[in-house]
């Protein structure tokens, strides 16, 4: 992130005081742990929290986001990605949702599953690298979360199966597939398709060093006119006890669901799951718990029981896709973030409120470049909501009618650490130690940390102070230890401090506070 920090000539060399105890002198002989054990004692209460996740889809399905096209060589599909990196750090996102399992494929070398074509134009064929691994750890590197998007049951958008590679599954199981209008789709009734599934998510929460698993709106598929999804047989080899098909379906994804849930957190417990469903669960006319509207139902439509899900905690987060204005008929965008505030209230599940970015300049509403500006405004009254992701990437960087400048300018000015994780560990990290603030330059030293948050005031602080959100500089990775501060401006003092941070966003205490006069410029 240190990168996106405008940059500014620097003249003349900063001056530099450190101080060692609070409010003391500046004393820098004793040993640093020594010192910096004093600030434990400092309360970590915040006057303005200020967290909050601010998420960016990544489209790959269709070539959507990234990269462009298929048949990218290595070196444009990673320039591709480090501009669409770079653009989320400018317009103030903390965390990435990436689409590396689009349509039954791989964006990673899989012992399950072929090669996505969307790389190559060819499924099966490699791409020369583990773009799954570089995806990662750039995001790692700009101090962004990575959340590796699934899609769970769509074998292909197109319903030719000869275009499948040779050894892929849904090629070599063809009774586990069916037609559905034009796409390809897993049958989400059968246990080899959801141990499949299973399998394909956690060997990727083995091998790689992801924050969460991601899952869309999309289980059975959505309902075609006229036609049901074709699964009459295994309904009747697997439905027994069941009242109803539409239970049966229910019990699919809810049993995908659990098990993922366990899955996941017994392999990494720190790594999130988490699931964007479709904005309504039921209508109130179907169902008194339902929501004032008038809309598809994901209960009923695509057998996702999402309220469910969030009252039994088998997920960590859930980004509703309210894709609606404000005062809409059918499904009014307050209406909802009320509704789901309220489905999340006295459970660990955060809230994440997935934006459509793609409707604006679209019409009605959408023409007005403050339509999602008011729905962040809405969101900040309700506690219950923690974050917000935007829908997508090639939007942001569009920005039709200014909206994203707009978002940045009115909510995202200044960065934001992610919330603490909901499944939290017992203990604080370990603080970083031996601050120390010259031209310019901050070092200290830390070991273990995920990542380190830097704040800085613009002022002569104590040498001890509880972390201040609005005073947060930046975040970068665990593996940096050293900074340069492009802004400071001349003449001016300025008070540093650090924070280790761990995979669930639990911080340390801070750094013992670090004195700067910032000359030339």
């Amino acid at each position: 992130m240190g990168s996106s920090i405008a940059k500014r000539t620097i003249a003349a060399a900063a001056a530099m005081v450190v101080t060692a105890g609070c409010g003391g002198p500046a004393d820098r002989s004793g040993p640093p742990a020594a010192q910096a054990a004093e600030c434990g004692q400092v309360s970590m209460a915040r006057s303005d929290d200020g967290r909050q996740t601010r998420a960016m889809w990544i489209v790959s399905v269709g070539n959507g986001d990234w990269p462009s096209r298929p048949g990218l060589s290595a070196a444009k599909q990673q320039a591709e990605y480090r501009a669409l990196l770079d653009l989320a750090v400018r317009r103030g996102f903390n965390t990435v949702y990436v689409q590396i399992r689009p349509s039954a494929d791989a964006f990673y070398p899989s012992p399950y599953e072929p090669w996505s074509r969307y790389l190559t134009g060819k499924q099966g064929k490699a791409p020369g690298y583990d773009p799954l691994r570089f995806l990662v750890d750039e995001a790692h590197k700009r101090g962004l979360e990575f959340h590796a998007w699934f899609n769970p049951y769509r074998v292909s958008t197109g319903p030719n199966r000869k275009s499948l590679a040779p050894g892929n599954p849904a090629r070599r199981h063809p009774d586990w597939v069916y037609r559905y209008g034009d796409a390809l789709w897993y049958d989400p009734g059968l246990p080899q398709v959801r141990d499949l599934v299973t399998k394909v998510v956690l060997d990727v929460v083995r091998k790689y060093d992801i924050d969460g698993v991601h899952f869309d709106d999309y289980f059975y598929p959505y309902p075609l006119p006229g036609k049901d999804f074709p699964d009459k047989s295994t309904f009747k080899k697997y439905g027994a006890g069941f009242k109803s098909r539409a239970d049966w379906r229910r019990h699919n994804v809810d049993t995908l669901v659990q098990t993922l849930s366990t899955g996941i957190h017994q392999a990494k417990p720190w790594v999130r799951f988490g699931i964007s469903p479709f904005g309504v669960w039921r209508n109130r006319s179907d169902d008194p718990n339902g929501s004032a509207t008038h809309a598809l139902q994901s209960y009923d439509e695509i057998y996702a029981d999402t309220r469910k899900w969030v009252r039994n905690g088998w997920i960590d987060y859930v980004v509703p896709q309210l894709y609606w204005p404000l005062g809409f008929g059918a499904a009014d965008y307050r209406t909802l973030v009320a509704w789901w505030a309220r489905q999340v209230a006295g459970t660990h599940v955060q809230l994440i409120i997935g934006q459509a970015a793609y409707q604006v300049g679209h019409g009605g509403p959408w023409n007005k470049a403050a339509e999602l500006s008011r729905h962040l405004t809405l969101d900040a009254k309700y506690p219950q909501v923690t974050g917000e992701a935007i829908f997508s990437a090639t939007d942001v960087r569009q920005d039709r009618r200014g909206f994203a400048s707009r978002l940045a300018h009115d909510h995202f000015q200044r960065p934001a650490l992610a919330p603490v994780s909901p499944r939290t560990a017992a203990a604080r990290p370990a603080a970083p130690t031996g601050l120390v603030a010259e031209d310019r330059r901050l070092t200290w030293q830390g070991a273990g940390a995920a990542s380190y948050a830097v704040y800085r005031s613009p002022a002569q602080g104590p040498a001890c102070a509880a972390p201040d959100s609005r005073r947060l500089l930046l975040v970068v990775p665990g593996t940096t230890t050293r900074i340069t501060d492009h802004t400071a401006e001349s003449g001016r003092v300025y008070t540093y401090y650090v924070t280790a941070l761990d995979r669930r966003h639990r911080e340390s205490f801070p750094t013992r506070g670090a004195h700067m006069t910032a000359q030339g410029g």
